[in-house]
């Protein structure tokens, strides 16, 4: 019988941390495709990538409400209005427009730092295991539909009307 074991993971284990960087690498692609694509409809589609992997990310850490959330919230509702609006502009693709500004070098340079310090504070932290009175779904679940249901509600009407005003400032007037 071949041993499947590395050092002292268990072959279940080696799986389900291959299968967890592999999503993570895949993430952080769609996360480059969304900031380097010249094509704005191709950026979306990065970052539909990005936030679904993201959702899954929340799966492997056992957060199934933060993973719904982002699945509902970010790729089912902003996702469509970023796509609806980036449809619905004119001369979007036009080559006349601009692809970079002058302020690559800055934000580059914001972001090298940034991420350099979230390093540093991530290999600095003594991670411990959360221990937590978790609230039940169903509780959630009921919760969100009664005391939090007007929230969603006004929530909702601000993307139609996000939408509702792409549609106007994108229609051609008629001479």
């Amino acid at each position: 019988m071949t041993r499947l074991m590395l050092g002292t993971v268990g072959p279940i284990e080696w799986a389900a941390k291959a299968a967890f960087y592999g999503v993570a690498a895949a993430t952080l692609f769609s996360a480059w495709v969304t900031v380097s694509a010249r094509n704005l409809f191709r950026a979306a589609l990065g970052l539909a990538g990005a936030l679904f992997g993201v959702a899954v990310i929340y799966l492997f850490l056992e957060a199934e409400f933060l993973a719904v959330t982002q699945l509902l919230i970010y790729v089912g509702a902003i996702l469509t209005l970023l796509i609806f609006g980036i449809m619905l502009t004119a001369r979007i693709a036009d080559p006349s427009v601009p692809r970079w500004n002058q302020q690559v070098r800055a934000s580059l340079a914001l972001a090298l730092g940034l991420g350099l310090g979230l390093c540093g504070i991530f290999l600095t932290t003594l991670w411990r295991k959360p221990v937590s009175d978790s609230v039940p779904m169903a509780v959630l679940g009921r919760s969100l539909v009664s005391s939090y249901l007007l929230p969603f509600e006004l929530l909702s009407i601000l993307l139609l009307g996000a939408l509702v005003g792409a549609m106007v400032i994108a229609r051609k007037e008629e001479p």
